[in-house]
């Protein structure tokens, strides 16, 4: 006779195999486009965080932009398409978020202890599991639960 735990291991793990990264490539869509939002509508609160961080940028048009590409990451998430390469402007915008660890410790860092975060830092420091997140959808590209229905994805290179 088979346990308890055995026999809802039966039930909820074909579940979270099924629905667990669909769920996750989702979730990462509606991160992405409501803060892209934000920033395109100018109600962002990291809009003076990416300004002083990216200071050789106007942050007039810099903040914008970043939100359009951040709303057409998601969009791409969302709907399934291209992923390989939304999944890469991601994965460097997530990459570029970590520069105000190294060019402006002062808001990222308590009294310059590096363990000691600030809310600037710990806001970026999550940007970890958006990544990992994003490396999990990326590891299910090509694979036919992720394929859109009678839609190949357009920068899947030959097989």
């Amino acid at each position: 006779m088979k346990s308890l735990i055995a026999r809802v291991d039966e039930v909820v793990i074909p579940f979270l195999r099924r629905w667990g990264v669909p769920t996750l490539r989702i979730s990462l869509a509606v991160v992405f486009i409501w803060f892209g939002a934000l920033k395109v509508l100018g109600v962002s609160p990291v809009v003076d965080l990416v300004a002083s961080t990216v200071y050789w940028v106007d942050p007039d048009w810099f903040v914008p932009a970043l939100g359009v590409v951040e709303v057409l990451v998601g969009v791409g998430l969302a709907a399934r398409f291209g992923l390989r390469l939304v999944l890469l402007v991601l994965a460097l915008q997530m990459l570029g978020t970590f520069m105000v660890f190294v060019l402006l410790p002062e808001i990222t860092f308590q009294d310059g202890n590096p363990l000691k975060l600030t809310i600037e830092g710990e806001f970026v420091l999550k940007n970890l599991v958006l990544l990992a997140a994003a490396m999990v959808v990326g590891a299910t590209v090509g694979s036919p639960e992720m394929a859109p229905p009678g839609r190949p994805d357009p920068l899947r290179s030959g097989g």
